[in-house]
C-alpha cells in the first residue's frame, strides 16, 4: 500500500499492542487506513480483531504502541469518540425501551438537536424496514432486527469513521442487501467503514482495502484483486482461497482473549460509542 499523506488517514496506528497477562493478543499493529475508504478487517477466530477494534473505539487501553483516529490519539478518549461509532459482534441495546426510543436515547446521550435527529431516525427506520415495529420493545425483535437498531445507532451521527463488527450478521437476504447498500452509500459520503465480518464476499464487494489479521499479526494486506492473486489455487482465485492461504502457515487459534466480544457493562457505555457525530 502506497503511504498517503496524514491529513488523509482517518486511522493509523504504529506498534499497536494489547497483552492479557502472558497472552499478546495484537502484536504490534502498524495500519494506515485513507479516509473515505472501506477497510475490510479479515481473520479467524482468536486472531485479535476485536480486541484492535475495542482499542481504536478507546473501549480497551493499549499494552503499548500509538493509534490516531480521525485525527486524535485512542489515548484522548473525549476527543476520539465524538468522531467515531461502533457497532459490536452483540448491540448495545436495551430489551425494555422500543426501536424508537432506543435511537433517541443514543441521539440524547450526544446532545443532538431533536429536529435534526427525528428526521434522520425515521428515514433510517424506513430504509431498514423498521418503521411498522419501531415502537415495539426490542426485546420482541428478532436477531436481525436487533443487528439493524444496532447499526442505525451506530451511524446515526453521521461519523467520520464506524467501526462495524458483524454488521450483516442474522439478517435476511433482503436486509443483507439493504445493509450493504448502505455501507456503501456511506462511504461514497466520505465516512470511513473499517469492516470486520468472516462472510467474504461481503468484503470482497465493498472493501477498498483489506488486512488479513492472524495470530495477533497482520499477515496480508492490499487490495482484494491483489490479495486474490496471492492464492496458489491456478485460475480459481477467489477471497475464500486468499485467505486461506495467508493463514495456514499459523497454527489453528482458538478462543482466547483476542476472539469474540468483551461486552460493554452497561449498553449505554456502548451505544455511546456506537453513536457517531
Amino acid at each position: 500500500m502506497t503511504a498517503a499523506q496524514p491529513d488523509a488517514l482517518a486511522i493509523e496506528t504504529a506498534g499497536l499492542t494489547k497483552r492479557y497477562g502472558e497472552t499478546t493478543a495484537v502484536k504490534g499493529l502498524d495500519l494506515e487506513v485513507e479516509r473515505g475508504t472501506v477497510y475490510g478487517f479479515l481473520g479467524p477466530n482468536g486472531a485479535g480483531k476485536t480486541t484492535t477494534m475495542r482499542m481504536l473505539t478507546t473501549l480497551t487501553r493499549p499494552t503499548s504502541g500509538t493509534a490516531r483516529v480521525a485525527g486524535h490519539s485512542i489515548a484522548d478518549r473525549e476527543a476520539v469518540t465524538p468522531h467515531i461509532g461502533y457497532l459490536p459482534e452483540e448491540p448495545p441495546v436495551y430489551d425494555e425501551l422500543s426501536g424508537r426510543e432506543q435511537l433517541e436515547y443514543a441521539a440524547g446521550l450526544r446532545d443532538l438537536p431533536e429536529d435534526e435527529v427525528d428526521g434522520r431516525i425515521e428515514s433510517l427506520l424506513e430504509r431498514f424496514d423498521l418503521l411498522s415495529d419501531a415502537d415495539k420493545r426490542i426485546g420482541e425483535y428478532s436477531k436481525g432486527m436487533r443487528q439493524k437498531v444496532g447499526v442505525i445507532q451506530a451511524v446515526l451521527h453521521e461519523p467520520a469513521v464506524a467501526f462495524l463488527d458483524e454488521p450483516t450478521s442474522g439478517l435476511d437476504p433482503r436486509a443483507a442487501r439493504t445493509m450493504r447498500d448502505t455501507i456503501a452509500d456511506l462511504a461514497d459520503q466520505e465516512m470511513t467503514i473499517f469492516l470486520s465480518t468472516h462472510i467474504l464476499p461481503v468484503v470482497d464487494e465493498l472493501a477498498d482495502e483489506i488486512g488479513v489479521l492472524h495470530d495477533g499479526e497482520l499477515v496480508a494486506e492490499g487490495e482484494p484483486e491483489t490479495l486474490k492473486s496471492r492464492a496458489e489455487t491456478g485460475d480459481a482465485r477467489s477471497l475464500e482461497d486468499a485467505f486461506l492461504e495467508v493463514t495456514r502457515e499459523s497454527p489453528e487459534s482458538g478462543s482466547g482473549p483476542g476472539s469474540g466480544s468483551e461486552p460493554s457493562r452497561n449498553p449505554g457505555d456502548a451505544a455511546a460509542n456506537s453513536s457517531l457525530e
